[in-house]
């Protein structure tokens, strides 16, 4: 259920707290599409995804559909996925390989791979018009703008805007410290990945990611199972992959405590980098020797020793170095987002990386799993409850009267702090409130 609001962005997000309508407004939702999602960079595709030229995969964003393609030099470009001519998408599976030439289904128009228009049937036919003139006859639009960085690949649906580095800033080194868990520099997706519809808005998912006071409750029985099975094992049993994955939610207030976070412009943030649930992993002495020898000493060590419980890259994704997965939040409408657990190959390393990435999506990220489930019954009460009469307000104030530090754009604060769900929303502010140009 939504309503139409009476609020601008402006008035929506205060310091501390945030209005129901951010969540619950169609009106709000259309703005969103419009101008949010279009001047912000996001994540469309993995360069693994499309080896060889002619590769493509396709995919929604804010409501435009968009066609990822290789190009015959290695590049990679990104266009509306829409015939200049009658405006049919010219792909509909999800990827595939459309050979030297783009081709729509509908009447055969024809594009080469950079999206110029090469064929028309009954070309003869057009000579007297002005085809040549218009959009139409010019082939394929681009996004606005494309950035493929480690092999992930932005967009910026406007044509004018924000830079790729201005805006992702220091937190593209979470890009970097899972690329550099290969000991090559290179990630391959990996797997089949996992997609659940969610009735809620897409804003709540990426509060729950930097929320380390919700585990306690929230996943009080998924860590009691975990802690009772494990408890009934010889103390010489080796510790399986799902246990590892599986104890920490068993952790009280004590620990979650102790984290740390750092806060980056543009909604951007690193939860729990000192230590998380994952920085205790073991790997094989082999792969430790190889990624020092690959990218020396001093940066195999920082790789391995910085493992964020999540790292968000604002507004489309959430990274794990340990143990190599990636969320994707897609918005559906006011009520109902789209989000896909990633698994990733390091290339290079042995398979027990691969295998704890397939075993944490599965365990955790699964709609079926006993974490996921807690985590989506109360994303939809509280998309629910926000339409209950009286306080129209979000609370975010945890925190909030504490001194953060701030070194080189970067704040460093207590991981349990709301400060880091504050940075999403007034980036989300800003960028609604700033007249960006419509893409085409």
């Amino acid at each position: 259920m939504s309503h139409r609001s009476p609020h601008t962005p402006s008035t929506l997000v205060e310091a501390d707290r945030v209005h129901r309508d951010a969540y619950l407004s169609e009106a709000v939702f259309e703005q969103e599409q419009r101008r949010f999602f279009a001047a912000t960079w996001n994540f469309v595709a993995h360069a693994s995804q499309i080896p060889h030229p002619g590769d493509y995969v396709t995919l929604d964003l804010a409501g435009r559909p968009l066609l990822v393609v290789r190009q015959s030099d290695q590049s990679i470009q990104v266009f509306y996925n829409r015939c200049a001519h009658k405006g049919s998408k010219l792909y509909t599976n999800e990827r595939g390989n459309a050979g030297r030439v783009l081709q729509c289904a509908y009447h055969a128009w024809s594009y080469r791979l950079d999206g110029k228009l090469m064929g028309i049937p009954l070309r003869q036919e057009y000579a007297e018009s002005r085809l040549s003139e218009c959009p139409s006859g010019q082939g394929l639009t681009r996004v606005g703008a494309t950035s493929v960085y480690r092999d992930f690949v932005f967009v910026r649906l406007d044509e004018q805007g924000i830079g790729f580095e201005d805006y992702f800033g220091a937190s593209l080194q979470w890009l970097d410290n899972m690329a550099d868990r290969s000991p090559v520099g290179k990630l391959e997706v990996f797997g089949g990945g996992i997609r659940n519809v969610i009735r809620c808005n897409w804003k709540m998912y990426f509060e729950n990611i930097n929320d380390t006071v919700h585990p306690v409750s929230t996943h009080e029985s998924a860590g009691k199972a975990a802690k009772a099975i494990w408890g009934q094992q010889a103390e010489s049993m080796p510790m399986p992959i799902s246990v590892e994955q599986m104890l920490p939610f068993a952790s009280g207030y004590d620990f979650f405590t102790q984290l740390d976070a750092e806060v980056y412009p543009n909604g951007h943030s690193a939860l729990a980098v000192k230590f998380s649930t994952h920085t205790g992993y073991a790997y094989p002495q082999d792969y430790l020797d190889a990624l020092t020898q690959a990218h020396g000493e001093d940066r195999a060590q920082n790789v391995l020793s910085r493992a964020p419980q999540n790292s968000v890259l604002f507004p489309s994704i959430a990274v794990k170095g340990a143990p190599l997965v990636m969320r994707v939040i897609r918005p559906l409408s006011v009520d109902r987002m789209l989000i896909e657990a990633w698994c990733f190959r390091a290339v290079g390393a042995p398979d027990l990386l691969h295998e704890r990435a397939m075993t944490y999506n599965r365990l955790v990220f699964s709609p079926m799993s006993i974490v996921a489930h807690d985590d989506i019954h109360l994303f939809e009460s509280v998309q629910q409850g926000l339409m209950a009469d009286g306080n129209e307000w979000v609370s975010l104030h945890r925190g909030a009267t504490r001194q953060a530090e701030m070194v080189n754009d970067t704040t460093h604060c207590k991981g349990t702090s709301e400060l880091l769900m504050r940075n999403q929303f007034q980036a989300w502010a800003k960028f609604m409130a700033e007249e960006t140009p419509e893409a085409t």
